[in-house]
């Protein structure tokens, strides 16, 4: 009796919500007994318990009432792991009734737990719109996050997708927006959660029962401001959790804002119907900065720290760390800690050797300075002269040597080889290339200099 009315109600269920909820949430459900006006059906875990109660207990009395009539009511039997043993053993609950535990509030929610999030989730008071440096890469970013704070859940940009590589300022950014919406209205409950917290936290509620607490918590906030995105790949439960989370609270009006490193297209382990919610509102990248963006970077870092950096060594570091902000940063950190440490004057030579000592170049340890030394050496030249502007035949090919392999050997950009070469243009650059190409491929005598000389570079790298 009892199987067949519950093949009745999940017939009634199925025509009433979607198919891929009701295979996660109904079709695990074993119907145990009836005994008088009670149904007794078994779910797999506490979890699965509380979601139900959450989420389909109305659609679920629904059904109850139209197979077993007026005044019928539906028990739970909760599989549980017993602490001592890996035996499971049933737990009857009954419906409408979340079961008793210690520090709850008479609602299923557990104040001690929620009290333990609320002290985890605390803004950096140093990441504001004005300590971020606003330049061509981040224009669109910046804009809309002003744009947010200004007028959190207002605006279309809800939500608001900000992503990019690793360094670039997401943190910076999203921080900023909940820093300004605190100090304009202190109502506001704001949360800035990394996704690898998030999963943690959930992990947590699920151990010790709290998931309703855990819920109850996020989705009474105001804006969510979630980090690292990507980080909820392939965690299925959590992504399930924060997806209706994320329904709530875009269905009420409250902000939500994430960081990822790539753009929700090229999200991978997340759910569709999840990635598809992401591209709502605004998406907006982050790049690497220019040229004077760095520069600017620099020049406020220094100024924040009270520090005086010659201007030429600023623009050395600004044209040879073109990667992001964060390394950008953390050399002139490592520049101002040797200078201190060593009681020196910071000047060009020694950015030259803390730069050579924390850059990396791509796949070898090649640079610059050492093609240099080893083009001019081969071509009979001064490696000054390869920084000069004189137009002699034999150093205008060496140079064009020299800039030829640091495309090759280094990560320096275009602009930058330039600036190591006497502070030609980037176009300077692209001509030296395309030169030693078309020599390569006319004039076997110039291949053979070219091959010999990529030989003692590649030894250096061996």
């Amino acid at each position: 009796m009892h199987e067949l009315i519950w093949k009745n109600c999940l017939e009634f269920i199925k025509e009433r919500i979607p198919q891929q909820s009701f295979s996660t949430w109904f079709e695990p459900i074993n119907p145990l007994k009836t005994e008088g006006n009670v149904l007794t059906i078994q779910v797999p875990s506490q979890f699965f318990y509380e979601w139900l109660e959450e989420h389909y207990v109305h659609v679920l009395k629904e059904a109850i009432a139209k197979e077993m009539g007026d005044g019928s009511r539906l028990e739970y039997s909760v599989v549980v792991e017993n602490e001592k043993s890996t035996k499971k053993s049933p737990t009857s609950l009954k419906i409408n009734n979340l079961a008793d535990r210690n520090g709850s509030n008479g609602k299923g929610l557990n104040t001690a737990f929620i009290d333990d999030l609320k002290s985890e989730n605390n803004l950096n008071p140093t990441y504001t719109f004005d300590s971020f440096i606003e330049g061509d890469c981040n224009r669109l970013g910046r804009s809309a996050g002003y744009a947010v704070a200004k007028k959190p859940g207002v605006t279309s940009f809800n939500p608001l997708m900000i992503y990019g590589g690793v360094g670039l300022g997401k943190t910076h950014l999203v921080q900023s927006i909940g820093n300004f919406i605190r100090k304009e209205d202190t109502s506001k409950k704001i949360i800035y959660v990394a996704s690898e917290k998030f999963t943690n936290q959930f992990i947590d509620s699920l151990k010790n029962n709290n998931v309703q607490s855990f819920i109850s918590y996020y989705r009474g906030v105001d804006i969510l401001i979630l980090d690292d995105v990507q980080f909820l790949r392939d965690k299925e439960k959590t992504q399930e959790i924060f997806f209706h989370i994320f329904n709530h609270l875009h269905q009420s009006g409250k902000q939500i804002v994430m960081t990822s490193d790539c753009a929700p297209k090229d999200l991978k382990g997340l759910q569709e119907r999840l990635v598809s919610r992401f591209k709502w509102g605004l998406t907006a990248d982050l790049q690497q900065p220019a040229f004077e963006t760095r520069m600017a970077i620099i020049q406020r870092k220094i100024q924040e720290d009270g520090i005086h950096i010659p201007e030429e060594v600023i623009e050395y570091i600004a044209y040879t760390v073109d990667t992001n902000i964060r390394e950008l940063e953390g050399v002139v950190v490592s520049l101002i800690a040797h200078a201190s440490l060593m009681q020196v004057d910071i000047d060009l030579e020694l950015a030259k050797r803390v730069l050579k000592n924390i850059v990396k170049e791509i796949d070898s340890e090649v640079g610059i300075d050492y093609i240099q030394k080893t083009v001019s050496e081969y071509f009979h030249v001064g490696q000054d002269d390869l920084k000069a502007k004189t137009r002699k035949k034999e150093i205008v090919i060496a140079r064009q040597v020299a800039m030829y392999f640091s495309k090759d050997y280094t990560n320096h950009s275009l602009k930058s080889i330039g600036y190591h070469f006497g502070g030609r243009d980037h176009s300077t650059v692209i001509h030296a290339l395309q030169s030693v190409n078309d020599m390569m491929d006319t004039d076997s005598k110039f291949r053979y200099s070219v091959d010999e000389l990529k030989k003692k570079l590649k030894m250096r790298t061996a």
